[in-house]
């Protein structure tokens, strides 16, 4: 067992199930459980994804949590269509993975999130790959946490370029801007690797043939997912060079934070008209010592390409 203690909080998609078969994967940390959020698709069918992805790598000791249904400020959510484009209309690229035989967890995952941090305090890391909702929410009900965790490593924002969904917004922040401005301006220790990373660090073909080449069915199946994302990049104009590894570049600097380059601010989150979902410096604190944000500016991405397809070759090739 390691020492350090991770929770992956997944909206899961194609970039999350690579995020969980890295946290899998990585001997640095133990997986404790994942917390599900809303995002690339419905609450539910994120869960279930997150339960049948642990089955095909062999993890049906990790329990997934429910998070919260929707944003703080809205009363119901619905799947963007540009997310189907992306992920899929079940979010793990159309494949069809057998039906759990582990279900969700009875307590709420913001609940499980409160006792991780009695429990494990500094050893603790938490990895919000979606919006951070559940985080917030923690955070609200029990604010002495912000004290306890050791590390939030956060896949969202962009501060040295644009935005994913406006000209300023990152897709996860935008997914509810007032939450992540709960996060930032918390005392939790946090690490922001945003889109100013993670769309410099791809993965093609070449690597997923890789994974098809194993010859197993987690290998397969993994192969089949991330081709489909790598379809949607190039089909939507967003990358014609690979898809963006956007959550596993996460999980890797959570472990490793020599991946990347980061300069310490204190952040804030836009979440009124003007410029919603806006991850940037909050000029207020410009002078106060101790920032508690490091923003990810620039990644080492052939070491990083290259220790990740050393865990994910080494989980793929065993299922």
């Amino acid at each position: 067992m390691a020492k350090k203690k991770l929770i992956l909080d997944l909206d899961t998609g194609v970039d999350d199930a690579l995020a969980l078969a890295y946290a899998v994967a990585d001997p640095e940390v133990d997986l404790i459980g994942i917390v599900a959020s809303y995002g690339n698709n419905l609450l539910d069918v994120c869960a279930e994804n997150s339960l049948k992805l642990l089955e095909l790598l062999g993890q049906t000791d990790v329990p997934v949590y429910k998070g919260l249904p929707h944003s703080s400020t809205t009363d119901s959510f619905e799947v963007m269509q540009v997310s189907k484009d992306i992920h899929g209309n079940n979010g793990i690229g159309d494949v069809e993975l057998p039906t759990p035989k582990r279900a969700v967890e009875a307590e709420s995952g913001v609940d499980f999130y409160i006792e991780a941090a009695h429990k494990y305090g500094k050893d603790l890391i938490i990895i919000p790959t979606g919006p951070m909702t559940n985080l917030a929410a923690a955070l609200e009900k029990d604010p002495e946490i912000a004290h306890l965790i050791g590390n939030v490593t956060f896949m969202g924002g962009a501060l040295t370029v644009e935005g994913n969904v406006t000209d300023v917004a990152e897709a996860n922040i935008n997914q509810d801007a007032k939450a992540a401005n709960t996060v930032l301006q918390s005392d939790l220790p946090l690490t922001m690797v945003g889109l100013d990373v993670t769309l410099r660090t791809l993965l093609t073909k070449k690597e997923t043939q890789q994974w098809r080449d194993l010859g197993t069915k987690a290998g397969k199946a993994y192969a089949d997912i991330t081709d489909f994302y790598i379809d949607a990049y190039y089909n939507l104009g967003i990358d014609k060079n690979g898809c963006a590894l956007h959550d596993p570049l996460a999980v890797g600097v959570s472990i490793d934070p020599t991946f990347v380059q980061t300069i310490s601010l204190f952040m804030k989150v836009n979440y009124d008209e003007h410029n919603y979902g806006r991850t940037i410096g909050d000029n207020s604190r410009l002078n106060d010592p101790n920032p508690n944000v490091k923003v990810a500016v620039n990644v080492d991405k052939e070491r990083y390409l290259k220790v990740f397809m050393e865990r994910l070759n080494g989980i793929l090739k065993e299922h």
